[in-house]
């Protein structure tokens, strides 16, 4: 029960409380000045939670306005709850990545499971049903017991709520480095489907209009969490625990299905999820994009502990909570469909013609602040900027060459780095067959979900390789994006936009902020390029341990169009005969490479280099061929080069092999990273159709019946001889063993 007394206004000011929640002197100022007087306590709170780095982008606005945002069949942008695509016949498709990474660095179950709900919420707030889940996951190494810890208990928590509200988690993508040992990353992506007709916004229209709030009652979990969010983790941070919230998958399964059938009545005029910063962010950002003010009765408010103060409730962060508002006088038949589902709905305020949000709690205002102010108004900054000194260094260095001796051990220890290394112990524990529309399950490019009543479907990926980023930001943004569109093609998929999600160190140290605005360019280019928008993400700052920033890893999540089911295509190759392509050559490409980690224990020197136009060219064509019905199988050659990319290939099914033959230095055409290149088999009799639409493709070998990947040189000389079954079992094995070892 909250028996403190809160601090006067001036003691706020006095006493400097202010810097506690994260505003500085100039912002307090601000406040002052907005309001024409010194705020109190609980309106010092709205505008601590919504000029946050998590809730206002005030450092990274300035970057992410260079990202391109519109498109032919873009339906909307950033800005609301999740982006939305046309994929024709009147349908659309709607996703979302976002963050909660500091809650699971904290709480590591819980952490991933609300940022799984949170993002659920994200996409059925806009009239979409959710029809799939991925995720995108950055650990340190699997060999400390806390490392260990957080890796099976985000796993745990991301498949506990994912399979109890029965949406499947079918893609996704984790990746082992020192680098986030203090702080892991948990991304979370929805993605759902609507019909033209049933998108919805969050907006406050309506002079008079009710706002309701429905779903699971207030209590104090996660109350200034988004605050949180934005500072870097200390020893301190441990303290924080009691600001992750806990989720109820069980709840927003029934609050899903009340909104999807709440929003096919014409008396809703807005709705919006109660995500960071709770009813502060919900109310004012609903009224403030309709141009409105809101006022509310907190004595209304649906609260689950006594006690509970003004700043409490709308500050808190409780999960399963929606903030709708109802045309006036037919507030009954919303209140009814969500008591069918056995929810609360309450009146609790109405919409105002005064752009105000005004507070009442035990018959007094406890806060009258702008709306504006609050959602539009936070101060925007351009930070200062400066290369770090490791770039010039890494720019400046000569090619690393790798040296390898046995190339079949190296292969061997290759598909045993975790990073590489089969996920089938994340994603067997995730069920991806709910619902029963997955076509591709987990384990290939992308995974693939198809349209009930069409011929079409969707293929969805996660992707982002923070070593190249780390090495030079700009070029690895570029990659980042290239290669989520990369395994969109190779799966028979158009790319149609991303979503991102911007995982960066402290803003305020000018070599992080370069990175991110490095990273930005190369990801704007990339995007223009592939004609795939920017139609939403988050940012998430002040990833740092202690003062170690994590590399810089913007996650993409991309959504593509297969335009036919016959188009689908995966990784895997599918019977002895068929031929198969490499597109493109390698180059001596290995900064930031598998192997150079490997062999180095760390990495330096030049990221692999990108051509856009060639990306744009080769994926064009492969997409063509695929299309066509000329192509057996498409992979991405990306960590460890082609000879992973081809033995990934023949892990479905043990008793097929490869005869490949390579040219000119061996351990550049095994494991170099040159980007834009692919594997592809092709049957024998469509060999002359598939050369002619695709240009770079060389024939390097045969997929045979031997259950034996076999590399040979130039002069047949045998370079690698290893059994499928041993590949398979170093790749299957290397995470549950690292798990279940004592070290």
């Amino acid at each position: 029960m909250s028996l403190l007394l809160e601090p006067t206004a001036a003691q706020i000011k006095e006493e400097a409380i202010y810097r506690e929640m994260g505003l500085n002197d100039e912002e307090f100022a601000m406040v002052e000045k907005i309001l024409g007087r010194l705020p109190n306590y609980t309106e010092l709170g709205l505008f601590s939670v919504m000029w946050s780095e998590h809730c206002s982008y005030k450092n990274s606005k300035p970057v992410l306005r260079k990202f391109p945002t519109k498109g032919e069949r873009v339906l909307q942008g950033p800005g609301e709850g999740a982006g939305i695509v046309d994929i024709g016949d009147k349908q659309a498709v709607v996703f979302k990545i976002e963050s909660h990474n500091h809650p699971s660095a904290i709480e590591p179950y819980q952490g991933a499971a609300t940022g799984v709900g949170g993002i659920i919420r994200d996409v059925f707030s806009m009239g979409a049903r959710p029809i799939a889940i991925l995720d995108s996951l950055r650990f340190g190494e699997l060999t400390t017991p806390r490392m260990k810890y957080l890796f099976e208990e985000i796993v745990h928590g991301i498949a506990g709520y994912g399979n109890c509200i029965g949406i499947p988690t079918v893609g996704g993508e984790i990746q082992f480095d020192p680098s986030y040992e203090g702080n892991p990353l948990v991304n979370a992506m929805c993605v759902g489907l609507i019909n033209h007709e049933d998108i919805k916004k969050g907006q406050a229209k309506g002079v008079g209009n009710t706002v309701l709030y429905v779903g699971a009652s207030t209590g104090r979990d996660g109350i200034h969490g988004a605050t949180f969010a934005s500072e870097e983790l200390s020893e301190a941070s441990e303290a924080k625990r009691p600001a992750v919230q806990v989720g109820d998958p069980f709840m927003e399964k029934l609050l899903l299905e009340a909104c999807l059938e709440i929003i096919k009545s014409d008396a809703l005029v807005g709705i919006q999820d109660m995500g960071a910063a709770g009813l502060t962010s919900s109310s004012s950002e609903m009224a403030s994009k309709a141009g409105s003010g809101i006022e509310m009765n907190l004595d209304l408010v649906p609260q689950r502990e006594t006690g509970m103060t003004a700043y409490e409730m709308m500050l808190s962060e409780s999960q399963e909570r929606m903030l709708l508002v109802v045309q006036k006088g037919r507030e009954q038949e919303i209140i009814d469909i969500c008591h069918k589902y056995g929810l609360e709905a309450t009146a609790i305020g109405k919409v105002t013609d005064d752009k105000m949000l005004r507070l009442y709690h035990k018959g007094e205002v406890v806060a009258d602040v702008p709306v504006d102010a609050l959602a539009e108004d936070a101060p925007v900054y351009h930070k200062p900027s400066k290369e770090p000194a490791y770039y010039g260094e890494f720019q400046r260095m000569a090619s690393y060459v790798p040296t390898v001796i046995d190339y079949k051990e190296t292969l061997v220890q290759l598909l045993s780095q975790p990073t590489i290394a089969s996920k089938e112990y994340v994603y067997d524990q995730y069920d991806y067959m709910v619902r029963t529309n997955t076509v591709v399950a987990p384990g290939s490019d992308a995974a693939v979900l198809r349209i009930r009543g069409t011929r079409k479907a969707l293929a969805m990926t996660t992707d982002c390789n923070s070593r190249y980023l780390y090495l030079d930001p700009e070029v690895g943004g570029k990659i980042a994006v290239s290669e989520a569109a990369r395994n969109i093609v190779c799966s028979g998929g158009e790319p149609l936009a991303i979503t991102d999600c911007l995982n960066f160190g402290n803003p305020e140290k000018p070599e992080i902020f370069w990175q991110l605005e490095k990273a930005t360019d190369g990801m704007s280019a990339a995007c223009e390029a592939l004609s795939a928008p920017v139609i939403g993400g988050n940012v998430s700052l002040y990833n740092e341990t202690n003062g170690e920033a994590i590399y810089p890893t913007p996650v993409v999540g991309m959504v593509g169009l297969i335009e036919d089911i016959e188009h689908i295509t995966t990784q895997s190759f599918k019977e002895a005969g068929d031929q198969i392509y490499v597109i493109g050559e390698a180059k001596p490409e290995f900064g930031g490479s598998e192997l150079q980690k490997m062999l180095e224990g760390k990495i330096y020197g030049k990221a692999p280099e990108l051509d856009l136009e060639l990306e744009v060219k080769r994926q064009q064509q492969l997409l063509s061929a695929i299309k066509s019905g000329l192509v057996q199988s498409a992979h991405d050659i990306a960590e460890g080069g082609l000879a992973v990319a081809i033995a990934e290939s023949l892990m479905n099914d043990d008793k097929l092999g490869a005869d490949v033959q390579i040219k000119g230095d061996a351990v550049t055409a095994l494991f170099s990273e040159t980007q834009s290149r692919f594997i592809v088999t092709v049957k024998k009799e469509n060999q002359e159709q598939f050369e002619a639409i695709v240009k770079d493709a060389s024939l390097i070998g045969e997929v045979t019946q031997t259950g034996v990947l076999t590399f040979v040189d130039e002069k047949e000389v045998e370079l690698l001889s290893a059994e499928t079954e041993q590949l398979k079992r170093a790749w299957h094995e290397a995470i549950p063993c690292l798990l279940k070892s004592k070290s």
